[in-house]
């Protein structure tokens, strides 16, 4: 058995704010194995980035990690100082971030930027660094890569600002990557590109990767497994055939019809009804209960335990206890 080289458990995330400690992850529990594909989907503001920016320990100011824990390879990142995590960050686990425009500093060359995390982490001299920074931006496939070496972000296009970087970030080959919607503002010619760049390098370096989306599109393409979350947890996990195939939360179904068909002429959109709820909200029993059209009066104050479903595959919703039990019954056989 393939041994995991991130677990997550029970893991809460929350913020100090005026209205008091704001919850944004709740009991979230997941695992990557070396040379997978993770992707974690849902609305925006359901707890991805945040999830992420957790394990990375890149929390804002009024952010902390209140349960729970994050194994990478024997170590409990929750528990590290930040001078360890630093040590941690770029070399062990890196991070695509979410907006290519803004994520590289400006005022910086891209030479600049390549070369830091390598003189950090690896002690190489400026010279073997730029030589290996090079060697990154061609990687990548970026061309005149000396050439880009000396400029700055605002002279590289979208695409080319999102390939710089994921150059850092595979500059010490790290052994987890985790992309933050890596092809948000890209048109889809350059989103397919950067999408097969980040599968070819994980499979040629044997990383494990988190991808970070809300495109089902793209989850279909690139995961093994898929994490669905909704208001700050998890209400199922799969692989990519048995959430594509067979769907067990209402959310999910939901998510996945309200993606376009081009196959069935007959297809129709569904909208989710209503809308995320805001953090300070009180919901008790599930929290998806408001908008689920299939709640009943148990989901309204019971949190659903999970179930598993099949193999690798696990949901939280009462409906499945109905199922269960309807499928544990005996058949009536008439004579």
């Amino acid at each position: 058995m393939t041994t995991d080289l991130l677990s997550v458990k029970n893991l809460v995330t929350a913020f100090r704010t005026s209205d008091g400690e704001l919850s944004a992850v709740r009991g979230v529990s997941f695992s990557v194995k070396k040379g997978e594909t993770l992707c974690i989907v849902g609305e925006s503001g359901c707890g991805k980035s945040i999830t992420s920016l957790s394990v990375m320990g890149l929390l804002p100011s009024n952010g902390y990690i209140k349960e729970g824990m994050i194994d990478f390879e024997g170590r409990d990142l929750a528990k590290l100082s930040q001078e360890k995590l630093r040590s941690v960050r770029g070399k062990d686990i890196s991070m695509i971030f979410q907006e290519p425009m803004t994520a590289l500093n400006p005022v910086l060359t891209i030479g600049y930027q390549l070369r830091e995390p390598l003189m950090l982490h690896h002690q190489l001299s400026k010279s073997k660094a730029h030589k290996e920074g090079i060697e990154l931006l061609k990687q990548v496939g970026i061309p005149y890569p000396e050439k880009r070496m000396k400029q700055y972000p605002h002279e590289l296009s979208g695409g080319m600002r999102q390939r710089v970087m994921i150059a850092i970030s595979l500059a010490c080959h790290p052994r987890l990557l985790i992309a933050d919607e890596p092809t948000t503002a890209l048109d889809v010619t350059i989103q397919a590109q950067i999408l097969d760049l980040i599968q070819d390098l994980k499979d040629k370096l044997g990383m494990g990767v988190i991808m970070v989306t809300h495109d089902m599109g793209v989850v279909a393409e690139v995961a093994n497994r898929v994490m669905v979350m909704y208001a700050g947890e998890k209400v199922e996990e799969g692989t990519v055939e048995s959430i594509f195939n067979s769907p067990q939360h209402p959310y999910t179904r939901g998510l996945l019809n309200s993606v376009p068909n081009i196959d069935e002429p007959d297809f129709e959109l569904e909208a989710i009804p209503g809308s995320l709820p805001n953090l300070n909200e009180d919901i008790s029993g599930c929290r998806f209960h408001p908008r689920c059209p299939f709640a009943t009066e148990r989901c309204a104050v019971e949190k659903p335990r999970e179930f598993e479903v099949g193999k690798d595959h696990k949901v939280k919703c009462w409906l499945q206890e109905v199922e269960e039990d309807a499928n544990s019954r005996p058949s009536i056989v008439h004579s």
